[in-house]
C-alpha cells in the first residue's frame, strides 16, 4: 500500500546551505512519496540549486515571528484549542518553557498552533529536519493532531539541544535518524528503546556530479605563475575554522605558490577578509560567496586540494559529517580536514586524505604544505578518496534507509548496499 502524504517541517527551504535535504526530498519524491513542505522561514538566499527546481513538493511557510502576522497566529490557536491533543501538547509546551524561559520556546509553540490548524487533511505523518526547532515545532503539532512524527537529526540541533529535550523527543518520536556514527552513538543512548534511532548517511546523488576530471600530476607550487589552487566550501561561521586556516595559510613557506577559493556566505565574511589582510594574504585570496550547485561542482573540477579546517565551535557547534567533504572526493579532489564528530568516518588520514587536529594551526599547516608540494601524493589520495565516495556514499543506495522508514518498497539491490546501524 502506497504511504499517506508527509509534511517534512524545515526550518527554511530553500537554502543553498542544505542542499543535502533538497537532494532527499527529491529522491523521495521519485519513489513515490508525496510530500508536503513546511518552513519556519521564508528564503533570503538570492539563487538556487537545479533540484530545488526538481522538486514538486508544495510549501506552506508559517509566521516567521509571531507579531508578523498576529491574525494568522490568533485563528490557529483559536482553531488548534478544539483539537484532541491540544491540552496534552500545552502542557508539555509549558513544561519545556520553564526549563527553556525564552521567546524562541513560545514562537515554536505558535508556530505549532498555525501548523496544526493549516496542516491539509490528507498528511498523515510530520518529519522534522533537525532536533531543536522543527522537531519541538513538529512534536506539539503532531500531539495537537494526534499524528505521528519523526526526525533526522544532523550536527549542531545534536550537540547543542539539552539532553533532556533529546531524551524527551525521542521516547515522542516513532523514529529518528541521523547522519554520522558519532551522533547514532550519542542518540542512541539517550533514546528509550534499541531500534529508535538508524544511521542513515546522506551521501552524494552521484547522477549529478559527472566523472572526475584528471588532474596533472606537475604542479608543485613552485611557479609563481601557476599556483596550487586550494578550495574551501563553507558559510563564514566559527564551526568552520576559517579562521585558523588563514592562519595556517599565513605560515607557509614564502616559496610556495598557492592561491585560495572559498565558496560560502556567512556572518564573519568581513571579519576574516580583514583577519587575511592583517596576515598579508588577502591578494591570494578570492572569495565568491553563496553559490549555486553547478559553480561549486565547477571549483570542484577545477581546485588542486580541498580544505575544511572544522571544529567545535564556543557554543558547542560543530559540524557532522560535511556533505562538501562528500562532494570535493566524488570529484577525485585530495581533501584536507580534521578529526571532529563523523569526518573520519569519512576520511582515513593517509589513505583517502589527511586529518589534522582540530584547531591546530601547525598541523594545518605542514598537512597543506605537503600537498601543495606533492601532487602525485594528491592524485593518491584523490583517486582512493573517490573509490571511497563511490563504494559507500552513493545517495540512492543511502535514502532507501529512510525509504523503508516512509513505508516506500525497498530495491533489491539497495538491501544489499545500504548501511543501516539499530541502536543498541
Amino acid at each position: 500500500m502506497k504511504p499517506g502524504r508527509v509534511a517534512f517541517v524545515l526550518k527554511g527551504y530553500p537554502r543553498l546551505s542544505e542542499t543535502f535535504i533538497a537532494e532527499e526530498i527529491h529522491a523521495l519524491e521519485q519513489r513515490g512519496l508525496d510530500i508536503l513542505i513546511v518552513s519556519l522561514r521564508h528564503p533570503t538566499d538570492k539563487a538556487i540549486h537545479p533540484v530545488h527546481e526538481q522538486v514538486r513538493a508544495d510549501r506552506l511557510y508559517l509566521p516567521e515571528y509571531l507579531y508578523q502576522e498576529p491574525l494568522r497566529v490568533w485563528r490557529g490557536r483559536r482553531r488548534s484549542r478544539h483539537l484532541p491533543g491540544y491540552r496534552a501538547a500545552r502542557r508539555i509546551w509549558l513544561a519545556d518553557l520553564v526549563r527553556d524561559p525564552t521567546p524562541s520556546r513560545i514562537r515554536r509553540f505558535g508556530q505549532a498552533l498555525v501548523l496544526a490548524a493549516e496542516l491539509p487533511p490528507d498528511v498523515d505523518r510530520l518529519h522534522a529536519h533537525f532536533l531543536h526547532t522543527p522537531a519541538s515545532v513538529t512534536r506539539y503539532a503532531a500531539m495537537m493532531l494526534g499524528l505521528p512524527w519523526s526526525f533526522s537529526a544532523h550536527a549542531k540541533d545534536i550537540w547543542t539541544t539539552p539532553d533532556w529535550e533529546k531524551r524527551e523527543k525521542l521516547a515522542d518520536a516513532d523514529w529518528a535518524v541521523t547522519c554520522t556514527a558519532s551522533g547514532h552513538a550519542h542518540l542512541a543512548a539517550l533514546a528509550p528503546s534499541a531500534g529508535r534511532v538508524a544511521l542513515c548517511y546522506h551521501g552524494v546523488a552521484l547522477d549529478r556530479f559527472p566523472p572526475p576530471p584528471a588532474r596533472p600530476e606537475t604542479n608543485d607550487g613552485g611557479d609563481p605563475a601557476n599556483p596550487v589552487t586550494i578550495l574551501s566550501v563553507g558559510r563564514a561561521v566559527p564551526k568552520k575554522g576559517y579562521d585558523d586556516l588563514l592562519a595556517a595559510l599565513a605560515s607557509l613557506p614564502n616559496d610556495l605558490n598557492w592561491r585560495l577559493v572559498h565558496i560560502g556566505g556567512g556572518p564573519l565574511a568581513k571579519q576574516l577578509r580583514e583577519a587575511a589582510a592583517r596576515l598579508g594574504i588577502a591578494d591570494r585570496i578570492e572569495r565568491r560567496g553563496a553559490r549555486p550547485q553547478p559553480d561549486v561542482l565547477a571549483a570542484y573540477r577545477t581546485a588542486d586540494l580541498f580544505v575544511l579546517a572544522a571544529k567545535v565551535a564556543p557554543d558547542g557547534d560543530r559540524d557532522g559529517l560535511p556533505n562538501v567533504l562528500v562532494e570535493a572526493q566524488s570529484q577525485r579532489l585530495a581533501c584536507i580536514s580534521t578529526r571532529l564528530s563523523g569526518i573520519p568516518e569519512l576520511i582515513e588520514d593517509g589513505e583517502t586524505g589527511l586529518l589534522v587536529p582540530p584547531g591546530d594551526r601547525a598541523a594545518l599547516a605542514a598537512a597543506l604544505a605537503r600537498l601543495i608540494r606533492d601532487p602525485a601524493l594528491r592524485d593518491r589520495l584523490g583517486t582512493t578518496g573517490a573509490a571511497r565516495v563511490r563504494a559507500a556514499f552513493d545517495a540512492d543506495a543511502a535514502i532507501e534507509t529512510l525509504a523503508q522508514k516512509f513505508g516506500l518498497r525497498w530495491s533489491e539491490t539497495a538491501i544489499a548496499t545500504v548501511e543501516f546501524v539499530d541502536a543498541g
